[in-house]
This record gives structure tokens, C-alpha cells and sequence, in this order.
């Protein structure tokens, strides 16, 4: 027991200090938020016809002859793969190291004429608190049920890490709960397959009142890159009432911390 605590000891602490402090420096290969060079896409309309968007694999562009007149970019439903990049004959689109990604409104994840363009995220597109009569019951503790609704493990891969001893979402209240008749809410993945939807309904039943429902990646957002696909619903938007939307393909555990804590008020 004696070496077990001083090994212990030796390890120091190694959890992040996020949001006190700034976050780990992340790899310079994170994608984060798309950013949109207006200069560059309004000078190259007339030679690019929309290559962007022709390249993009789930539509997630909408390209009009340029930003100015009317590009949007659908966070929801990007895969946040690059092939828009590599198609710009102009170099107009490019990823920012920017992690904040999430928000409360779904119409907030489309970034078009009116958005910021450039690294920085406007703040008033970034998730908000939850209502006063809610945040007061869940500001401080918050047990959530996670459905896989047909997804291919990458979210739920990166929402298992914040369990783990680096992130420790636990000293923000926040907790995965194996029973919806303990949880305070619903965190959804996955594009939500035909075989799922009955699950994932009884599953939302059975949380009481007042219940949270939280979106992770792009498929629980919009179906990802099965939108369209007879097989799914095309994400929980339309079977959930949406608090908090994370978009990704998969989201960096560090997105999905920072929409968190920001629909808890704690940052």
C-alpha cells in the first residue's frame, strides 16, 4: 500500500487544468474550425464553378458564386475531411486550430455571408447556459445516458476520454450513468439507424422530467455521411429536442468538454 502512494506521489498531477488554464497545445494536423478566406473565394468565382462544394461528400457546402454572395458552410453536416480545401483553386478554405465548435442552436452550426470569417469564432454562435430553473437543478450535477444510435465508435470513443484521468469530467458533477432512470439526460451518437429509433425513443421516455438532450458528431447531428440513407433518421433532431449540438466527425474530446461547460454555465 506504502509504494502504491508514493508511486502515486511520484506521478503528480495530471489533469487538465481546463478552463482555468489554457488547454494542451493541440497537433498541428487538428482540424478545427473551417475558416473562409472572402478575398481569395470572391476573386476565384469565376474560375472555380463551385469546386468546393462539388467536392464536398455530404453537402455540407453551398457554394453561389462566391461568400459575398451567398457560399454556406453546414458544420453540421461537414465530415471536416479537407477535400474542399484540396479542390480550392484559390486556397480559400482552410481549418483553424480553433476547438470551440459547439452550439445550441442548430441554425448557429451554419457559417455563411454574416459569419466571422478568419480563426476566430464568433461568441455569439458558441452554446449558452441552460435556463435558470434547469441549470439550478443540473449546474452542479449532471448524469447522462449514452445511446450509440448505429455509430461507428469514433464519438464514443472520444466521449469515453473524458472520463479519463487527463480530462476527469467528474470534478465538473458530470457523470455517464448506465440507467436513463438515473440520468438527467441524453447524449446521443451515431446517425440514428431504423433498428435504433425505438431504443432510442424508449430510452428518452424513460428519463424524467425536467431532461436535457445532447448531439455528439455529425451523424447524430445530421446522419453524417448516411444522411439520406433509408436505413437512418438522419440524426435525433428530429426525434429529440436538442440542447447542445457538437459537431465533428469525430469532435475533439476538448470540443466536446468546452459545449459542456458551457451548457452548465461554467464558462
Amino acid at each position: 500500500m506504502y509504494k502504491s502512494i508514493i508511486a502515486r506521489l511520484g506521478q503528480g498531477h495530471r489533469t487538465m487544468r481546463y478552463p482555468k488554464a489554457p488547454p494542451p497545445s493541440l497537433s498541428d494536423r487538428f482540424r478545427g474550425r473551417p475558416m473562409v478566406d472572402r478575398e481569395a473565394c470572391q476573386a476565384g468565382r469565376a474560375d472555380c464553378a463551385g469546386a468546393c462544394a462539388a467536392a464536398c461528400p455530404t453537402g455540407a457546402i453551398s457554394a453561389g458564386g462566391g461568400v459575398k454572395e451567398g457560399m454556406r458552410l453546414d458544420l453540421g453536416l461537414c465530415l471536416f475531411c479537407a477535400d474542399c480545401k484540396e479542390a480550392c483553386p484559390k486556397a480559400a478554405i482552410g481549418h483553424s486550430g480553433d476547438w470551440r465548435l459547439a452550439t445550441g442552436r442548430r441554425e448557429d452550426l451554419v457559417v455563411d455571408a454574416e459569419a466571422k470569417a478568419g480563426s476566430e469564432t464568433d461568441p455569439e454562435r458558441l452554446a449558452r447556459a441552460l435556463k435558470k430553473e434547469i441549470l439550478r437543478l443540473y449546474g452542479r450535477s449532471l448524469r447522462l445516458r449514452e445511446v450509440s444510435a448505429g455509430g461507428c465508435n469514433a464519438c464514443e470513443a472520444d466521449v469515453n476520454v473524458l472520463g479519463t484521468i487527463g480530462w476527469d469530467i467528474g470534478r465538473f458533477g458530470i457523470q455517464m450513468v448506465a440507467s436513463p432512470r438515473h440520468a438527467d439526460g441524453l447524449l446521443l451518437t451515431g446517425p440514428v439507424t431504423r433498428n435504433m429509433d425505438l431504443a432510442l425513443r424508449k430510452t428518452w421516455d424513460a428519463i424524467p422530467d425536467p431532461r436535457i438532450a445532447i448531439a455528439v458528431g455529425s451523424c447524430a447531428i445530421s446522419g453524417g455521411p448516411y444522411a439520406g440513407h433509408e436505413e437512418t433518421r438522419g440524426g435525433g433532431g428530429g426525434i429529440l429536442p436538442i440542447d447542445l449540438w457538437v459537431p465533428g466527425c469525430p469532435p475533439h474530446p476538448l470540443t466536446i468538454l468546452d459545449g459542456l461547460l458551457r451548457l452548465l454555465g461554467k464558462i
